[in-house]
C-alpha cells in the first residue's frame, strides 16, 4: 500500500464546502456525544448516592443545557479563515511637492 502524504497548500483559498460541512458535523456529533455521556454519568451518580450530589446535578444540568446550544451555534457558523502567509503592506500617502510655476491668486 502506498503512503499518502498531506498535500501542501500554497494558496489563501478557503476549505471546500464539503470539507467544512464534514468538519462541522464531526464537531456537532462529538459535542452531543459528550452530552449523552453526561446524562449517563449523572444517572450513575444519582443511583450511587454520591457525596455532594446536589452540586454534581447542578453542574450536569447546566452542562446539558449549554452543550446543545453551543453545538448548534458552532455547527451553523462558518469557520474563520486562516490568515494568509503573505503580508499586506499599506501604502503611505505621499506628500505633494510645491508647484514650480507661479500660481494666480483670486485676490
Amino acid at each position: 500500500m502506498a503512503r499518502r502524504e498531506k498535500a501542501t497548500s500554497i494558496t489563501d483559498a478557503a476549505m471546500s464546502l464539503d470539507e467544512e460541512r464534514r468538519y462541522r458535523t464531526i464537531r456537532y456529533v462529538v459535542m452531543m456525544s459528550i452530552r449523552g455521556l453526561l446524562v449517563i454519568v449523572l444517572g450513575i451518580l444519582v443511583m450511587a448516592e454520591a457525596p455532594l450530589l446536589w452540586l454534581w446535578l447542578a453542574l450536569g444540568i447546566v452542562g446539558m443545557a449549554v452543550l446543545p446550544w453551543l453545538a448548534v451555534l458552532l455547527a451553523n457558523d462558518r469557520l474563520a479563515r486562516k490568515p494568509g502567509v503573505f503580508t499586506r503592506h499599506q501604502r503611505r500617502a505621499q506628500t505633494l511637492e510645491a508647484p514650480e510655476h507661479r500660481m494666480i491668486d483670486s485676490e
